[in-house]
């Protein structure tokens, strides 16, 4: 009798501890990445609250790292029962990972847009062309990663407090389109400087990081839930036949 290929229950539930690390892993990047993301915009975006779903999506992952530690050991006693709790806790933490992350990411989203419109005027407001002050860093830093000049068009400097106080009839350099060499960012060569305003551009890439952050919660949620099924399939024939050991058997010649 010849045997091509064995596969035992307790492989197949090791294999599955192993993805809830690397799903654990995973997770915890991305909320390290939201993270990392909003304290680029922190000063257009002052809600706290937002940071919400990226904190729930951190303790999530350290929970199912925990969670696989612990059916890795109840595995290896081959602790049914162990086996049981952990399993269903994962199967709790999926449905409270997919509800309150998606609501709370919904719910963030759609306030974007109210709470830049209210701050992003005050920090053009603040702006004094400095490196060492923390409001001009912040427009500076966003006008050349996102390529635009103002809040709705680089014609809103000219209300600003810096360029009524610096009379020089020019935006900051960081307006200039990295093509054109030697940019003072003057208005006498608009066509030097980036056409679109910024408001509309921090919105959508606070909204993209908060889309990314549901889709990545939905994703393991409906992952998690078929490595969940697998492990039950493998405990209920375990459950019905003590005797039962091998999960697959493939190529058994008589």
């Amino acid at each position: 009798m010849g045997q091509c290929g064995v596969i035992s229950s307790k492989t197949v539930l090791v294999f599955l501890n192993l993805f809830f690390w690397a799903a654990a892993g995973i997770l915890c990047y991305i909320g390290a990445y939201v993270f990392i993301t909003y304290d680029d915009y922190d000063h257009f975006f002052e809600d706290i609250y937002t940071f919400i779903p990226a904190m729930v999506i951190v303790a999530v992952g350290t929970l199912l790292f925990v969670i696989g530690f612990i059916g890795c050991c109840a595995t290896i006693r081959e602790s049914r029962c162990g086996l049981v709790t952990v399993f269903s806790a994962v199967l709790l933490l999926v449905f409270a990972t997919e509800v309150v992350v998606v609501v709370l990411g919904y719910i963030y989203r759609a306030k974007v847009e109210a709470v830049v419109n209210h701050s992003i005027q005050k920090v053009y407001n603040e702006y004094k062309g400095t490196n060492t002050d923390a409001p001009s860093r912040a427009v500076d830093y966003v006008q050349r990663q996102l390529h635009c000049c103002g809040i709705h068009n680089y014609s809103d400097w000219m209300n600003t407090h810096w360029f009524i106080e610096s009379k020089n009839n020019s935006v900051p350099v960081s307006c200039c389109k990295p093509i054109i060499s030697n940019c003072t960012g003057t208005l006498m060569r608009p066509g030097d400087l980036y056409p679109e305003g910024c408001e509309v551009l921090v919105v959508k890439k606070l909204k993209d990081i908060m889309l990314y952050v549901i889709l990545a919660a939905l994703t393991f949620a409906a992952i998690q839930m078929l490595g969940l099924l697998c492990a039950c399939v493998v405990l209920c024939r375990r459950g019905h036949d003590p005797d039962y050991e091998l999960l697959v058997s493939t190529g058994i010649d008589a």
